[in-house]
């Protein structure tokens, strides 16, 4: 698709990847639109910034690439990151950037724990888990003041992550700190002292490592029914997962099954903050619970963006796509995308239909998203009939990633009736 260089030369100054600018104002939602209208196939080269690539920011297109595993790969380049370049190894191998036909063997081998059948023989444990939290910060009644992240939607998800894994309470704090550290390496807050951001991931990656290779041999000699044991015991074309790609299915599913819902749960309370109106009508209208979660899902999209790399040329909406060229895949663009959706920035949780991609599309759709939507229901259903009022008392304050948005601290003020 040609571009007249006018708009070309003013699209230049716009900044969609610099982690500092997803703290001070949050998505780039001006940005993206713009790009939508003007160049949704959009060549973003900063020169030293980071390697370029193709910015695709409509959801037409973010699907059309994502159903084309064959020609458009995940790997080597899963996601741009704007601070250094990335190392010439892979420091994991998992399905996020395992392509055909890898991807599907490595699916399958946990894909049945996962279904919405599987997902409901956890439901009473996830209710138990989200009370317990609830009963945790509502004190008798009375109004508190606590952090929300630190307090719910971290330790929820976690506890719901170690259950399913098999790892002891007094590790889910080991956990919390090493998905904190690799996902957010290069925020001040959480990178390890004297040590880049790097370093920073790559030292909790390692520990992460060493503490499921641990694990993994004791499962061995005495399997329990968790995760780690399945995978121990999974077989690859007639062989045991190799000791990388086994280590690595344990860092995808602690740090995929943490941080995106913990993010998607403080992003949907400020949401439910910020629009009381539509707070209100969640707490009077419960049979609301599953379109409100749709529409938090839509709203926060936690993960930002992925690549896929071209293996031969192709097409996207007209623009020619050399072999060997990076596109990167914006989901929350895409889910503001005015082709698609109605009023795309107003935040109504009786929106239906929501085809969002806040979980992907296409065959690298996320594996946990049947569990996440539970833990995201059971919540916010809980907390649609027990708060009786909240406000912030504090700025939000937000992860420093342009790879995964999320709010790190959460300060509010409110009022839950005792279970």
């Amino acid at each position: 698709m040609a571009v007249p260089d006018v708009a070309r030369d003013a699209l230049d100054t716009l900044d969609i990847v610099g982690p500092q600018a997803y703290v001070d104002r949050g998505y780039p939602h001006e940005e993206w639109a713009r790009l939508r209208r003007e160049c949704p196939v959009y060549r973003y080269d900063r020169g030293d910034e980071c390697t370029p690539f193709w910015a695709i920011t409509k959801h037409a297109d973010i699907v059309q690439v994502s159903r084309k595993p064959q020609v458009l790969h995940n790997a080597p380049r899963l996601a741009v990151f704007p601070e250094g370049q990335p190392p010439a190894e892979p420091i994991a191998r998992h399905l996020l950037n395992m392509d055909p036909p890898d991807h599907a063997d490595y699916r399958k081998l946990v894909s049945q724990y996962f279904t919405p059948r599987a997902i409901r023989r956890m439901e009473q444990e996830i209710e138990r888990i989200n009370r317990d939290r609830l009963d945790a910060v509502s004190g008798d009644g009375e109004e508190q003041e606590f952090d929300f992240v630190e307090n719910v939607s971290a330790p929820i998800p976690l506890a719901v992550l170690a259950d399913l894994l098999g790892v002891p309470r007094e590790d889910w704090k080991l956990m919390f700190r090493w998905t904190n550290q690799i996902v957010g390496s290069g925020d001040p807050e959480y990178q390890a002292e004297g040590s880049s951001a790097r370093e920073t991931a790559d030292g909790a990656r390692r520990a992460l490592f060493e503490y499921f290779s641990e694990m993994a041999k004791e499962r061995r000699a005495r399997p329990r029914e968790d995760m780690v044991s399945v995978l121990v015991r999974a077989r690859v074309d007639g062989a045991p997962i190799p000791p990388f790609e086994l280590l690595s299915y344990y860092f995808l599913l602690v740090v995929a099954g943490n941080e995106t819902t913990r993010n998607a749960m403080s992003g949907g309370l400020l949401a439910l903050i910020e629009n009381p109106e539509q707070r209100r009508k969640l707490c009077v209208e419960p049979e609301l619970v599953e379109p409100a979660v749709e529409e938090i899902l839509r709203w926060t999209t936690p993960v930002i963006q992925f690549c896929r790399t071209a293996t031969e040329e192709v097409e996207v909406r007209g623009q020619r796509i050399p072999a060997g060229d990076h596109l990167c895949l914006f989901y929350p663009s895409a889910n503001r995308d005015e082709e698609v959706f109605d009023a795309p920035f107003a935040f109504r949780v009786d929106r239906r239909p929501n085809p969002h991609l806040a979980f992907g599309i296409g065959e690298h759709f996320c594996l946990g998203a049947n569990l996440a939507r539970l833990e995201l229901r059971v919540l916010f259903r809980q907390l649609s009939e027990r708060l009786v009022d909240i406000d912030l008392t504090g700025d939000p304050e937000r992860l420093r990633s342009s790879f995964l948005g999320g709010v790190k601290h959460l300060p509010i003020r409110c009022r839950l009736k005792p279970a």
